[in-house]
């Protein structure tokens, strides 16, 4: 697309791609965006959802998009990780999309059923020492923060965990409140409604401060992990070749959006911190993540072909 098109971007409805389920934290900040940013680029921003293979699918579908700035990706910490778990990628997430900017960055929680007898890290460890076969923790998916993290505390308290991946926060919520799996490490975000029902009981945060949404909550660092500290950001992407002067219009009109302390308060009644940084912040949040998570999934010995 040459300068006198990029000009007259945008000349047609543009698509969000979220890359899981509907219901999750990535689905319900893609809409909150979409709904407040077609109003200043005068088109519809229509959100996609295309889940599976832990958000690479979706990030596949950008990736190989024309880079036209009617396709994006509301991407996550997650794709930084599957760099490192997916051995045959189709995709480079650092060569192939652009940053436009990070949305916000979400606590994740180790969270249970009610109905399950522990009240705190310790004794739900010492639960799961004593439970066999070994229990269950869901994911959004094989090389995903909430895998990695599951990874990461059955090493540290020397216990056996069984994942089971999901293609998103809704149906893993689902089957979290129905008994169907023991426990989960997702974001705030789809199960704080759930905690405030008294259906779901938080243990702890994962982050390395506790979460303005559940204050009451102690961290991992606090409860047992000294220094633990894994969260979720989730950002925009488009492919790597869109014209800058698209790029940098979506990152103004997202940035003020982000900014804006209606979209502020949204955030936080959802536990999320709104950010809205630099698209060059957002690469170098990328490439940090990406050679952390590198370490710890060789560690962890989680790769797919």
């Amino acid at each position: 697309m040459g300068g006198v098109q990029a000009q007259s971007w945008p000349a047609k409805p543009i698509t969000l791609v979220v890359p899981f389920s509907p219901g999750g934290t990535t689905d319900v900040l893609a809409r909150a965006l979409a709904d407040r940013l077609q109003g200043p680029l005068g088109q519809p921003v229509v959100v996609e959802n295309k889940p599976g293979a832990g958000a690479t699918l979706g990030a596949a579908a950008v990736a190989r998009a024309p880079a036209d700035g009617y396709t994006l990706l509301m991407g996550a910490v997650h794709h930084t990780i599957a760099t490192s778990v997916y051995k045959k990628l189709s995709y480079s997430f650092e060569r192939d999309l652009a940053p436009i900017t990070t949305v916000a960055l979400v606590p994740n929680v180790w969270v249970i059923n009610a109905a399950t007898p522990a009240q705190d890290v310790k004794s739900m460890v010492e639960l799961i020492r004593r439970t066999q076969p070994a229990m269950t923790y869901g994911s959004n998916g094989v090389g995903t923060l909430q895998h990695l993290i599951g990874t990461q505390l059955s090493e540290q308290f020397g216990v056996s965990l069984t994942h089971v991946p999901y293609k998103g926060s809704g149906p893993l919520t689902t089957d979290l409140i129905g008994g169907q799996v023991h426990m989960s490490f997702d974001t705030i975000t789809p199960v704080l409604p759930h905690i405030k029902a008294g259906k779901l009981r938080a243990l702890a945060v994962t982050s390395a401060k506790r979460s303005s949404a559940l204050p009451e909550v102690p961290t991992l660092d606090e409860a047992a992990v000294k220094g633990f500290d894994m969260g979720t950001w989730f950002g925009v992407l488009a492919p790597a070749a869109t014209p800058k002067e698209v790029l940098s219009r979506l990152h103004r009109e997202m940035v003020a959006i982000i900014r804006s302390p209606e979209f502020g308060q949204r955030m936080r009644d959802i536990g999320a911190e709104p950010i809205g940084d630099t698209s060059e912040e957002m690469a170098q949040r990328i490439a940090a993540d990406t050679a952390r998570y590198a370490q710890l999934v060789k560690k962890a010995r989680v790769t797919l072909d």
